[in-house]
């Protein structure tokens, strides 16, 4: 009789713990935030060279706004940088600005030879983040493109290069040398920072590599945000972790081998970003964070380092990041991904 029950127990338990996980109400992407675009924006057909040959008859630049609904990356930047803003006229005066969002489907005419929807569009431009922003020339070649969020102090550098076509005679990080800068940020340390002089012998750890300096907008956010962030301490502790000050004139070895500057280094990754992280492991980038991103894809672009899941997802970090994301859902829990 008390086998008998046993049996019993164990079924009636075991269906217990069955439907209780099986009843699991999924997580939700919350955070996300629908940008409204300027009613000054073109409508445009869609046919690229069409809208550059109208931009340049009216002296301006094309600008494509590459953007995603609900990305809350985009509405900041929408919000701050193309209304309410001394950029806005500066951007309606020089640009003509076609957005496109990058799941949509609608037909796109790159050229008379190349006709694809809004979402093949970014893998054109091979677009990471959104919004990214490319500007086009009269000639329809790119002449710069951006990743992701940019302050309004930081994008009207950008603009200025556009509008004045000196990207002809220099990159954008000589362009910003030459400009005025506020000073926004002093220096600060951080118990995950070590004193490495030669990247190129470092550990078996990553390597990430912090570039600062004194015009950086968004340091101190950044060491107040993530650098406190529990989560993200724990995986800084799975690296070696340099911060470089591109306005010290020390030489570093760099990962390469070649004795150089910060700065230097910092040019020949074509960092004009800051505060900007590049993550490598055995010699070789990884993936960079060269815009501000919030704790959800900070953390996640570390832990596709830290724990090496770019061996298994080689192409992207959000391939990972998408796999990530269903599988936290799928627990029940919440992703924010405005925090």
């Amino acid at each position: 009789m008390f086998k008998v029950l046993s049996i019993i127990f164990i079924i009636i338990f075991s269906s217990s713990a069955y439907s209780s996980t099986a009843t699991v109400e999924p997580g939700k992407l919350v955070g996300g935030i629908r940008s409204t675009l300027p009613d000054w924006f073109k409508e445009s057909f869609l046919d690229i060279s069409e809208d550059i040959e109208e931009a340049t008859d009216s002296g301006k630049h094309l600008l494509l706004y590459m953007h995603l609904t609900g990305c809350p990356y985009c509405y900041k930047m929408i919000e701050e940088s193309f209304k309410n803003s001394k950029n806005t006229e500066v951007i309606k005066s020089n640009f003509d600005v076609v957005a496109i969002n990058i799941r949509g489907n609608n037909e796109v005419t790159l050229r008379e030879d190349l006709v694809v929807t809004e979402d093949q569009v970014r893998d054109h431009f091979r677009v990471s983040f959104t919004p990214t922003i490319v500007f086009l020339d009269e000639e329809n070649r790119l002449v710069h493109k951006v990743n992701g969020y940019r302050s309004p102090e930081t994008f009207r550098y950008i603009l200025d290069f556009v509008r004045g076509k000196s990207y002809k005679n220099m990159n954008l990080a000589a362009f910003i040398e030459q400009q005025k800068r506020q000073i926004h940020y002093t220096l600060r340390e951080h118990d995950s920072f070590q004193s490495i002089k030669n990247l190129k012998d470092n550990s078996d750890e990553p390597l990430l590599v912090l570039f600062e300096d004194k015009y950086c907008e968004l340091c101190d956010q950044l060491h107040d945000g993530h650098l406190k962030n529990p989560e993200v301490i724990d995986l800084l502790d799975k690296f070696t972790v340099v911060r470089l000050d591109t306005e010290s004139k020390q030489t570093i070895i760099d990962i390469d081998g070649d004795l150089v500057t910060a700065d230097d280094f910092a040019k020949k990754l074509d960092l004009t970003y800051r505060p900007s992280i590049v993550m490598f492991d055995k010699g070789k980038e990884v993936t960079r964070i060269d815009s501000m991103i919030y704790s959800y894809h900070f953390a996640g672009h570390l832990r596709y380092v830290a724990d090496r899941h770019y061996k298994e997802y080689p192409e992207s970090v959000y391939d990972y990041l998408r796999v990530y994301q269903e599988e936290v859902l799928n627990s029940g829990k919440n992703i924010d991904l405005s925090k």
